[in-house]
């Protein structure tokens, strides 16, 4: 009884206590997922024009993108993808909705006729589209629906209800967009004078003398740049150089490659393959003796088995042979060895198994028998495999018996060479099926065989073979090179002693100390690549993650590879650029400015050639200079020059123009006047089709850089 009015009394402290956990808990949960505070769903990717882009629905298209593509492409590229076309689709929504374009029903069936008139499931005995039939078909489809619906057979489709409302809906967006984009277009016109502008900026020219004091006459270190003068040049050029939030890292590589040791040791186990070797036999109780690659009667199934590289049977030329050992094996005699020897990810030890003399190309006719299922075998085609062989046989059957081979082409389902005759001509190297490369190759002038190949039976009859060179069949045995558990082992020691001393120590110092290359990368959220490293979301995540600090470091395992260890070496935020990271680019701009400066403040004369004697130049000459074309001959591209010179009256000479390479004077000596033209039609119409046919893109990008997006793809998915 004391002990129930002890635990009565405390039990207000009792329940103080589990709700101050349960707060607790609840806060730890808010402060672990950040977006339950600032109000920002997790389940929405992002939100365009009011409009969100739910992260279930999302993710569901990306799987089905990937499945579409066959993982050509990476999850971040798939998802940006679907972004784009999500982003698109909303945005282009938008504008429909508020110029009030939609596709009502009469023009919906229009639109319905159009798509499916040619399916004999909607024409009528005459062959004419009957609009009851697709009603009927469409009500069918509604019938059909269910927990597990049926669907209908539509051409050579089957289709169920959602799945042909969804191809409405998909004709309807496209009805849409193209009634927009033709209101646009009907917008788009070229005037007289434009036109006129065209034609002139072709027609007319000038010829013009000319010099130019280049930048480069003043030396770098004459011209003084102030950090004041960075900053003031990035305010002036603020489009050039704003720039999204991004993260600086460095990092350090830890690769797991093979060491001389597992090089060493990889050799001297191909080596060991040469000999025969004693192997307990436990049925027999007895010791066997294992043929070794010296001794082997089957060197096809040693090289299987004991090679990572399969055996190849075949006969090949010096130009099929690894580089590295192409001039040594063709001097080899049979049964002599080469290796082992590096070649590109493999150890190899190479011995001759034949020696031959080969042509280099043949000439041969042949008759196809296909298969069904054969490679290129028509719809027509219905002989099974075995029944196309038992033909192919008859026919070798005739030949041989006095039946002239040309007498049977009608019965080779190879048409195109069927027109010569039957007759192929090719070279070794020629992408031909390997079987009847093989045939034609290895045997000789006059020889006739069945041979198979994914494309059927061929009967084929060498004709002529040509350019005899020596070629060789070779046995390989291949070991990949792969560091071994013991080397990963040391890759790892290396990465974790490094990782701490990193704790206390200096990053690049210690990078120094062991000969590791510090390495920087700066990245956005949404990036993925680092070079020769490929897709590394994982660490663009971390270096973004709120809870990461400057100057914290942090291993990560690379697929194929082996360890990196990074650095968060900076924050960049959003904005304009600051003036270390914009002086790279800024500083030439910058110089060039300062130097036109003190280049025209040098100019004093004022004619071509004193002006040119006076800075050690050379006066240029330049004819036929259009508007159209800012290259300038013997300078370069020039907009400001060339643009001056139409400025100019013939005979005059300008003041000084500041280039691109250097501080130009130019005097107009002609003005080639160009004829006008009765009528500009042809050209209005010219660019009135360019106009047109960019509008789509342009006016995209528009209503993009105008919309309201909130992107939240590195929160939700990324």
């Amino acid at each position: 009884m004391a002990v129930l009015n002890k635990i009565r009394q405390r039990s207000l402290i009792l329940i103080l206590v589990i709700a101050l956990a349960l707060f607790s808990f609840v806060i730890g949960d808010l402060f672990k997922n950040s977006d339950a505070l600032t109000g920002e769903s997790q389940d929405v990717i992002a939100t365009v024009n009011g409009k969100d882009i739910n992260r279930l629905d999302f993710q569901q298209k990306v799987k089905s993108y990937q499945e579409r593509v066959g993982g050509r492409v990476s999850s971040t590229q798939a998802m940006n993808t679907i972004y784009n076309q999500e982003l698109r689709k909303i945005v282009m929504k938008s504008e429909f909705e508020a110029l009030g374009l939609s596709v009502e029903k009469d023009e919906m069936r229009d639109l319905l006729k159009t798509s499916f008139s040619s399916y004999p499931e909607f024409q009528d005995e005459n062959g004419i589209f009957d609009v009851n039939r697709l009603n009927a078909f469409i009500a069918n489809l509604k019938d059909l629906q269910g927990a597990n619906p049926d669907s209908a057979p539509l051409g050579n489709f089957l289709v169920n209800y959602d799945s042909w409302t969804n191809n409405e809906q998909t004709i309807a967006a496209n009805a849409v967009q193209q009634t927009y984009y033709n209101m646009i277009k009907a917008g788009v016109s070229t005037t007289i004078s434009e036109a006129e502008d065209e034609y002139f900026g072709d027609a007319k020219t000038v010829d013009i003398r000319y010099v130019q004091v280049p930048y480069t006459s003043i030396a770098d270190s004459l011209v003084e740049v102030s950090k004041n003068d960075i900053s003031a040049y990035i305010k002036n050029n603020e489009e050039k150089y704003k720039v999204d939030e991004r993260r600086e890292i460095v990092y350090v590589e830890f690769k797991e490659e093979a060491s001389k040791a597992d090089e060493d040791r990889i050799k001297a186990d191909l080596l060991k393959l040469k000999s025969d070797r004693p192997e307990w036999n436990e049925s027999s109780k007895n010791t066997d003796t294992i043929p070794g690659f010296d001794s082997t009667t089957n060197v096809e199934d040693f090289i299987n088995a004991n090679s990572d590289i399969k055996y190849n049977d075949a006969f090949l030329r010096a130009a099929q042979l690894p580089a590295t050992a192409k001039d040594t094996l063709m001097k080899l005699d049979v049964g002599s060895y080469y290796g082992p020897y590096r070649d590109g990810e493999y150890f190899k030890l190479s011995k001759i198994i034949t020696v031959k003399q080969l042509p280099d190309s043949v000439n041969v006719r042949h008759i196809l028998v296909p298969f069904a299922g054969a490679s290129n075998a028509g719809p027509d085609v219905t002989k099974t495999l075995a029944e196309a062989k038992i033909t192919a046989d008859s026919i070798l059957a005739k030949i041989k018996s006095g039946t002239k081979f040309m007498d049977l082409l009608e019965l080779s389902s190879d048409k195109v060479s069927n027109e010569n005759d039957g007759e192929l001509e090719f070279a070794y190297n020629a992408g031909m099926a390997p079987e009847f490369k093989a045939f034609s190759f290895d045997n000789k002038v006059g020889d006739i065989d069945v041979v198979g190949t994914s494309f059927g039976y061929h009967i084929i009859e060498i004709l002529e073979q040509k350019s005899f060179n020596t070629a060789i069949k070779v046995a390989t045995l291949a070991d990949k090179v792969e560091p071994s558990d013991e080397t990963l082992s040391d890759v790892f020691n290396k990465m974790s002693k490094f990782e701490i001393a990193a704790k206390d120590g200096d990053f690049n110092a210690l990078a120094a100390e062991r000969k590791l290359v510090v390495k920087p990368i700066v990245f956005k959220e949404l990036d993925e690549n680092i070079p020769t490293l490929g897709s590394q979301r994982e660490v663009v995540r971390w270096a973004f993650n709120e809870g990461t600090e400057k100057g914290e470091y942090k291993n990560f395992p690379i697929s194929g590879f082996g360890f990196i260890v990074a650095k968060l070496v900076d924050k960049k935020p959003e904005g304009l650029m600051s003036v270390e990271d914009a002086s790279i680019t800024a500083l030439p701009e910058i110089r060039k400015e300062k130097k036109a400066k003190m280049i025209r403040d040098k100019i004093t004369a004022t004619s071509i050639d004193d002006i040119a004697k006076n800075n050690g130049q050379s006066p240029r000459t330049a004819a036929a200079v259009t508007i159209k074309n800012t290259t300038l001959s013997g300078a370069g591209v020039e907009p400001q020059v060339v643009g001056a010179a139409f400025g100019l009256a013939q005979g005059v000479t300008s003041k000084p123009i500041d280039g691109e390479k250097g501080v130009y004077v130019i005097e107009v000596t002609k003005v080639n006047e160009a004829t006008k033209l009765d009528n500009y039609t042809s050209i209005m119409n010219r660019l009135n089709a360019e106009r047109k046919n960019i509008i789509q893109g342009k006016v995209y990008q528009a209503l993009e850089k105008a919309a309201e997006i909130e992107d939240n793809r590195a929160k939700t998915v990324y």
